[in-house]
């Protein structure tokens, strides 16, 4: 016998067909609006600046005095990233206190917290909320115009913006973990510090150390965009690079950078292993 093969229409053809032509309604004012012109690119002007900055950049720069310069601006990017976390870190820590409720003695002993603590809690997470709603390089055009050029405007831009991030984080690491130790801690007397060290850390240091070094590596890759506004470091060399269109010094560096987070990466699992 033959098989009758029968076609029969697709019935969410109509809808599917709606849906695509929405979407295209509302990307196509995105598009004008963008000036998306992808076409420049195969522009024979842009084409020819292209290839010669490809052909240039196959073949990193390797002189000495270069590589020299490089290994110098790359010491001054990860100093960037490290003070600003620090700084940071200084910041975060007491916030992390005031705004972790677990570590709440009051909460402890009356199972509802004070008003006063509750406003400043809400106090110290909307001063948070607005450090971290910042991008570092807008910080960092701001206090290029106050300090001038150079890495300081870098270091206040990483220490406000990742001490929103790490404030923010360190304390839903910590809500997170098991309330017992801590709360064990302050139901005998001991303070907050106290019931922190002994009573929450121990439990989360693993996961806080690791989020720490993920944060020193993203302040390592802030740094060098930083520095193309002026903030010093490696990013400024290479901005002056791309200015140039000079590509073998712009690969040298770029390869700089994969060697630095590769690098954060080991310390961060050498940590790890260290902590658990």
């Amino acid at each position: 016998m033959t098989a009758v093969l029968r076609s029969y229409p697709d019935p969410a053809l109509r809808k599917r067909m709606v849906t695509v032509v929405l979407c295209l309604l509302l990307l196509w004012p995105m598009l004008v609006y963008s000036e998306f012109k992808p076409w420049i690119l195969f522009d024979q002007q842009s084409m020819r600046a292209t290839g010669a900055f490809l052909a240039d950049f196959l073949t990193p720069a390797h002189s000495l005095e270069f590589l020299t310069m490089v290994l110098q601006q790359t010491w001054i990017t990860v100093a960037i990233a490290t003070c600003g976390l620090v700084l940071a870190l200084l910041g975060a820590i007491p916030a992390t206190l005031l705004m972790t409720e677990r570590l709440s003695i009051s909460l402890l002993g009356t199972g509802r917290m004070r008003l006063p603590a509750r406003i400043l809690r809400q106090c110290v997470r909307m001063v948070l909320i607005l450090l971290r709603s910042v991008p570092e390089l807008v910080w960092a055009l701001l206090f290029v115009r106050i300090v001038g050029l150079g890495p300081t405007a870098g270091v206040i831009a990483i220490a406000l913006t990742y001490c929103g991030m790490l404030g923010k984080v360190y304390a839903e690491i910590l809500e997170s973990s098991d309330a017992h130790a801590s709360d064990t801690l302050l139901a005998n007397g001991s303070s907050r510090m106290g019931a922190l060290l002994y009573g929450a850390l121990p439990e989360s240091a693993a996961e806080l150390v690791s989020y720490t070094v993920y944060r020193w590596e993203c302040a390592i890759r802030g740094s060098a965009v930083m520095g193309f506004v002026g903030a010093g470091g490696l990013g400024q060399r290479m901005d002056e690079s791309i200015k140039m269109m000079a590509g073998s010094e712009v690969a040298t560096m770029l390869i700089m950078f994969v060697l630095l987070v590769a690098a954060a990466d080991l310390v961060s699992k050498w940590l790890r292993r260290d902590l658990v």
